[in-house]
């Protein structure tokens, strides 16, 4: 018989191992330079400046970078940058609702870590608040407060993380985004929380009811992935199963049609989504055959089908089978290929497509030739990404 070990006892055979490891003289530490581009009111390109860049410029030295995350906030041309690095937690840029959570509300133009803890596991910002969980499965939430999004059972702003109530299962997060205020977080028994604003059902509980601390949907034990933008929700099941839910406006849930759904309805009825991300009225996903499809707005060329269209279901973007991860911004798109590269399209505004110019292109130009990219990310007016010298 197998015993599976505990989160504890996994944490510390895995220091035991790196310690081993270090101790034979192998190297446990893969470095990562982090890139950053586009519109820079607030400093969100953590470059020091509030300078504009139309191409890739980088974020201080090589460092252990494994996730970065940034708010997707439409039409105020302003982003709050999160990132984690070998456990630490680093921020910058805007900072006006304390989403930060640095303690105060000024907004920082190069990386500053939020405590000195090195056990952050997961992280999401929007232009508004914060969400993270820990190694030990604790939930902590920042900024404002606004329709009861930080989960606190209240309405306040916090400048500093605060843990939402007491459990230690908590797994993955995401933030809404622009000023919605909403908030969703999956449990490691793959259960599915929301809570904050939920004007257009976003929340998935059969209502439009607003809620300031953790409400499960549904009862189902098979989420896997989950995803907010101002309007909708998105998650991926277990089962490889699509669901949307939320404000139908331009196809946004890619139903078919422009209604609006209150609780989760599945995309279709195939079994192989394996990520989405969702912002604004539009929403792209990448299956395990790894083709790519978007859906929803599609004005600025944002959905990467060559036109400016916009589509009520499904679309595949081109016949590539390569596609290994896509993030999306209110007017763009940013997407690592199997082969290590880096694409990005849709609105070429203040350069946040990287491709040294401010041209819009609605189908995939790949940014520089480089073929060591791990994670790329869709901010507002920027984007940011992360590779292997």
């Amino acid at each position: 018989m197998v015993r599976v070990l505990g989160r504890s006892e996994f944490k510390l055979m895995t220091n035991i191992n790196k310690l081993l490891q270090a101790a034979a003289g192998v190297s446990t530490v893969t470095n990562y330079q982090l890139q950053s581009w586009g519109y820079n009111p607030d400093g969100a390109l953590g470059l020091g400046n509030t300078t504009a860049y139309s191409s890739p410029k980088n974020v201080g030295s090589a460092e252990p970078w494994t996730k970065i995350r940034a708010s997707r906030q439409a039409g105020a041309a302003k982003s709050s940058v999160a990132a984690l690095k070998d456990g630490e937690l680093y921020v910058w840029g805007d900072n006006a609702s304390g989403q930060l959570g640095l303690g105060n509300t000024t907004s920082y133009s190069s990386p500053k870590q939020v405590g000195s803890l090195t056990d952050w596991a997961d992280v999401d910002i929007s232009g508004y608040h914060c969400l993270a969980v820990k190694t030990d499965g604790t939930l902590w939430a920042w900024g404002s407060g606004t329709n009861g999004s930080l989960g606190l059972n209240n309405t306040s702003n916090y400048s500093s993380p605060k843990q939402v109530g007491s459990l230690t299962n908590w797994s993955k997060v995401a933030a809404g985004q622009k000023n919605d205020n909403s908030s969703a977080a999956i449990k490691t028994d793959g259960t599915l929380w929301t809570w904050g604003k939920n004007s257009a059902g976003e929340l998935g509980h059969e209502n439009t009811t607003s809620y300031s601390s953790p409400k499960q949907v549904g009862s189902l034990t098979n989420w896997a992935q989950v995803t907010m933008s101002a309007v909708q929700t998105g998650a991926v099941k277990t089962d490889g199963t699509l669901w949307t839910w939320g404000s139908g406006g331009f196809g946004a849930t890619g139903h078919g049609s422009g209604t609006s759904y209150s609780s989760p309805k599945q995309v279709g009825s195939l079994t192989n989504w394996s990520q989405i991300s969702a912002s604004g009225y539009w929403t792209a996903a990448v299956k395990t055959d790894y083709t790519l499809w978007t859906w929803g707005r599609g004005g600025r060329g944002r959905l990467g089908l060559g036109n400016t269209t916009s589509y009520y279901s499904p679309k595949q973007v081109g016949s590539l089978t390569n596609w290994k991860e896509i993030s999306t911004g209110s007017t763009h798109c940013v997407a690592v290929k199997t082969d290590g590269t880096l694409w990005a399209w849709g609105d070429g505004s203040d350069g946040k497509l990287g491709l040294g110019n401010t041209t819009h292109f609605s189908s995939p130009k790949q940014i520089g030739s480089l073929t060591s990219w791990k994670q790329g990310v869709a901010s507002d007016e920027s984007s940011l990404a992360f590779y292997e010298p």
